[in-house]
């Protein structure tokens, strides 16, 4: 182990394959940047929303769900195309992502991604990394613009940490496991939830009521470091 890894509560002897599920945050965890951010960069808005947003991912905003309208509010009149510049020209998967996912994929956990971002970004990661399911929010566009709202779906609520939760629950239960089968990994307060029902909670990067709770917590350097918290893992190199 080293300074950029602190674990606690981690029994000894833990292997990847005594876990069969995986679920991730998507935004700073996943991925380099928080989506709603870049695209508020575009409107001339961005301190704007990145205030709300730190100040949600901090914990010091109780509604998550209201936080996250009041900031896609403020994205009203954007260019859809400014979505695939974001993802084109600002996102990238943050280090170590690919190594860690490929050794859980080798070990037979499914891997979820549930994340508070959208889905126009989570779907492409879900591509990218192969990853088995994605539940994200929708952005509501009309005439190739944002409208500044949710796109509501009858089968479910706007993901805050309680849907995280809730959608964690849910696919254990589907596969027949228990949530002690399950890792959550994520870096915000939203994460909290599920990260506190899994069997074995990772914090990447993490604000500090995350690293206060989490199991593990990759403070500096790649993903691939939580690997270290199994025994006899093998990692795989990243794709590219």
């Amino acid at each position: 182990m080293n300074s950029a890894l602190v674990f606690k509560g981690v029994r000894p002897g833990l292997a990847l394959t005594d876990f069969r599920l995986v679920a991730f945050d998507m935004d700073s965890t996943l991925i380099n940047i928080e989506c709603i951010d870049e695209i508020a960069d575009f409107a001339g808005r961005k301190a704007e929303v990145a205030g709300i947003t730190e100040a949600a991912m901090r914990g010091e905003i109780a509604d998550y769900k209201d936080s996250l309208r009041r900031r896609v509010a403020l994205l009203a009149g954007v260019s859809e195309a400014v979505l695939d510049r974001v993802y084109e020209e600002r996102l990238r998967l943050n280090p170590g992502v690919e190594t860690f996912v490929a050794a859980c994929q080798a070990a037979g956990l499914k891997t979820l991604l549930i994340s508070g971002g959208f889905t126009h970004f989570s779907e492409r990661i879900r591509h990218r990394l192969r990853l088995d399911f994605a539940r994200a929010n929708t952005l509501g566009v009309a005439h190739g613009r944002l409208t500044g709202t949710l796109f509501d779906r009858p089968w479910g609520d706007i993901v805050d940490g309680a849907e995280k939760k809730r959608v964690l629950l849910e696919v254990c239960e589907l596969m027949g496991i228990s949530t002690a089968q399950a890792i959550a990994v994520g870096d915000g307060a939203n994460d909290l939830p599920m990260m506190q029902a899994a069997g074995l909670s990772i914090a990447y990067h993490p604000k500090p009521a995350v690293a206060e709770v989490a199991m593990v917590s990759v403070m500096a350097g790649g993903l691939e470091q939580a690997l270290q918290v199994f025994e006899s893992v093998q990692a795989p190199p990243g794709r590219g």
